[in-house]
């Protein structure tokens, strides 16, 4: 077999592209987008999301701030939010979205509640159709060791009394 020689800055180069390329999969604004418009567009029509820089910097300044306790407290902020905590490196934004998504499954459309014992708020704060705006962070918690995933929805859902679409 032949092995080409590749120049030490290369190979050096070649291989943080590849780690850079790996720690940024599934966590970009277009990957945030595309979990939560593919399941917005399951439930209804014309309920694509678009990305707000101005979301996505308050939910970035709310996960930094959170990423001492790295737990699940909401911001009390006048956007919707989705909060998750996961161990790295598994736990990306996309892994986040999917398990607000999964509460789905308690979900009882007809009746517009949730199954007793169970959460639903994540899912129905993902597919409100009034929250037109979407911005995203994924910080490293300073354990080194989980990840807090922060979203932030303009408009606001989960208004009692209202059904999500």
């Amino acid at each position: 077999m032949y092995f080409p020689k590749i120049p030490l800055g290369l190979l050096i180069f070649l291989t943080l592209a590849t780690i850079y390329h790996h720690s940024n999969a599934q966590n970009s604004p277009t990957d945030f987008l595309n979990s939560h418009n593919t399941t917005r567009a399951n439930v209804f029509s014309n309920g694509a999301m678009t990305w707000s820089t101005t979301l996505a910097n308050y939910a970035l300044n709310y996960a930094n701030a959170r990423a001492g306790a790295c737990n699940l407290v909401p911001s009390g902020g006048s956007y919707g939010e989705n909060i998750a905590t996961g161990a790295s490196p598994s736990f990306t934004g996309v892994a986040a979205v999917n398990l607000w998504v999964s509460q789905n499954a308690y979900y009882n459309y007809a009746a517009n509640t949730c199954a007793s014992g169970h959460v639903c708020t994540s899912y129905t704060q993902v597919v409100w159709a009034n929250s037109v705006q979407l911005g995203c962070a994924r910080v490293l918690c300073t354990n080194n060791v989980n990840y807090i995933v922060v979203c932030s929805y303009s408009v606001k859902g989960n208004v009692a009394g209202e059904w999500p679409y």
